[in-house]
């Protein structure tokens, strides 16, 4: 009876450390293999996993906006009294849905470059209203023409054709009209072959963003979906630090094995600038 039970003792100590002695071997041999695995999978080419998530994100990817509303344009046109605005939104679109288009690759650079064309579909679940909101803004347009052209006949004839068109120095739109843009009366009334259309993101839906060229990761998981150049340049030129260069993602994807201290950068057409987020915190859902 003893003796059994001093041999099964020994027994389970010999199983257990055999274990631990394979577990000790397998586990890193595991992280390898998913580590190599991951590496190769991760890379922008033809038939790897990636590259069919990167053609299309399948991750929505959403837009807000946020609009300021001005509760007093006619004091401030009669009497020059002080903006006071109300700040209304969000109102959030779904972007980047649309896959990624004249794809072609570089096996010299390690490189593949595309065009992405671009879409905006208003997400009403995520917004605080309907596109159809309306808002009293700037008129851009009527702002504009005294400082784009300071001559004195010139700006006598604008000032009649503002008159003309009933504009004034603010005006009342739709959220989808100051996004993505309206026929302005004003422009549309001045003699010469000049864009008649305002918006913000004017012109949007039905374009394409690019010609991007990123690195496909081939030589470097770590440089995987980086951007090598923007339209065949790495400076636009609208800066003077270093906001004006080209670097990061487009934010739809990032290299693999990101750490926290990590320092995410992207670069977003759009405001024509890169940018940069950094870890704070993690949050979790509970559900009661």
């Amino acid at each position: 009876m003893g003796c059994d039970r001093n041999c099964g003792l020994i027994a389970g100590a010999v199983i257990g450390a055999v274990l631990a002695v394979f577990g000790g071997i397998l586990m890193p041999v595991g992280d390898m293999i998913i580590q190599k695995t991951i590496t190769k999978e991760v890379v922008l080419e033809e038939g790897t996993t990636a590259f069919k998530n990167w053609v299309k994100t399948g991750t929505a990817v959403y837009r807000q906006f946020w609009i300021f509303d001005v509760q007093n344009p006619q004091e401030v046109i009669i009497n020059s009294s002080t903006i006071k605005v109300k700040q209304r939104g969000p109102y959030t679109y779904r972007v980047r849905f649309l896959a990624k288009e004249n794809i072609t690759h570089d096996p010299e650079t390690n490189t593949v470059s595309f065009v992405q064309p671009r879409g905006a579909i208003f997400e009403p679940s995520l917004s605080s209203g309907t596109e159809n909101d309306t808002f009293t803004v700037l008129n851009l347009a009527v702002a504009a023409a005294p400082y784009l052209y300071p001559n004195a006949f010139v700006q006598v004839l604008l000032n009649s054709l503002i008159k003309k068109s009933k504009s004034s120095l603010f005006q009342t739109r739709t959220v989808k009209e100051l996004l993505w843009g309206y026929t302005d009366p004003f422009l549309s009334l001045v003699p010469y072959t000049i864009p008649t259309t305002v918006g913000a993101f004017f012109p949007y839906n039905n374009t394409a963003d690019g010609v991007y060229t990123v690195f496909n990761g081939k030589d470097d998981v770590s440089k995987v979906a980086i951007i090598d150049t923007y339209k065949g340049k790495k400076n636009l030129s609208y800066w003077s630090s270093y906001c004006d260069m080209v670097n990061g993602t487009d934010a739809a994807s990032f290299p693999p094995f990101v750490e926290k201290t990590r320092t995410l950068q992207f670069f977003s057409s759009d405001i024509c600038r890169k940018t940069s987020v950094h870890f704070t915190s993690s949050f979790s859902t509970c559900k009661s």
